[in-house]
């Protein structure tokens, strides 16, 4: 069962305390910006979580402004739909709700999931994409001109493109949800490379029989989604995986493909395309 750190009092509860109970998630932003999209990243993490454990969801945005750039920014990064919730509502006889929130934003009632802040370096790493008619920089303040496609690089520099704005997404797992995070290109650029030789090494690995999870592996990996939402405990156990001495590439492949449900990275895309 999933449990969760209530950032009201230190402790550790449960994520949907009633088995097949419907848990409503709440994103808190104010505005955008580095910080917003965190929260939304790690929404969406706790989302795929309970998702997984068979709990259903109803997710919600509060967005106090800049939504329609935030949700744009947001769908890059593989963040799936928040519905909207402009005014208050009765609520659908919920077991739990659970409002993530920015450690220093919103203070709703109820346990809260505290993320910490995180802070983009250079007015190109947070693009708005398909945003109106104009994006916003780094400290969600200003224009920058035209927004950038979707598929342009969160971290790339101005008038440049690169493949995947997962790469932010993958930046932003790294680090654990209460730890603050600077993004700056060199860190986008990192991730953007381990991004692309996973999903290589995925797409080649699938070309192998495959094998199962190896139950070790799948109890590692559940052990670390369900402690507090561990993204970097899922993250080090492929890392392991992929180095792991005599074990075969199928299970490899299957463990990567299992993890991904939670993570949200694609790492799957590349089957079937040339090495």
């Amino acid at each position: 069962m999933l449990r969760i750190t209530d950032a009201r009092t230190g402790h550790l509860v449960d994520a949907a305390p009633v088995r097949r109970g419907l848990t409503r998630v709440e994103a808190h932003t104010e505005g955008f910006d580095a910080t917003a999209l965190r929260v939304m990243v790690v929404a969406d993490l706790l989302v795929r979580a309970l998702e997984l454990g068979g709990t259903p969801v109803w997710a919600l945005l509060r967005a106090d402004r800049g939504r329609p750039e935030l949700r744009a920014a947001a769908a890059a990064l593989g963040v799936r739909p928040f519905e909207d919730d402009r005014q208050p509502d009765p609520g659908l006889g919920e077991a739990r709700i659970l409002h993530v929130v920015g450690e220093d934003g919103a203070k709703p009632d109820g346990a809260r999931v505290a993320v910490a802040a995180a802070v983009a370096d250079g007015s190109t790493v947070l693009t708005a994409p398909d945003a109106p008619d104009s994006t916003r920089n780094a400290s969600g303040t200003g224009r920058e001109g035209p927004a950038a496609p979707a598929s342009a690089d969160p971290g790339a520099a101005p008038g440049t493109t690169a493949p995947d704005p997962a790469a932010l997404r993958l930046a932003l797992l790294s680090h654990p949800r209460d730890t603050p995070v600077r993004l700056d290109p060199a860190a986008v650029t990192g991730a953007a490379r381990t991004l692309a030789h996973w999903r290589r090494a995925v797409a080649d690995w699938a070309s192998t029989p495959s094998r199962p999870v190896p139950d070790a592996v799948r109890a590692r990996l559940r052990s670390a989604w369900e402690n507090d939402l561990d993204a970097v405990g899922v993250l080090d156990v492929l890392h392991d995986v992929e180095h792991a001495h005599g074990l075969p590439d199928g299970a490899r492949f299957e463990t990567f493909a299992h993890a991904d449900r939670l993570l949200g990275l694609e790492l799957t895309r590349d089957l079937g395309t040339p090495a």
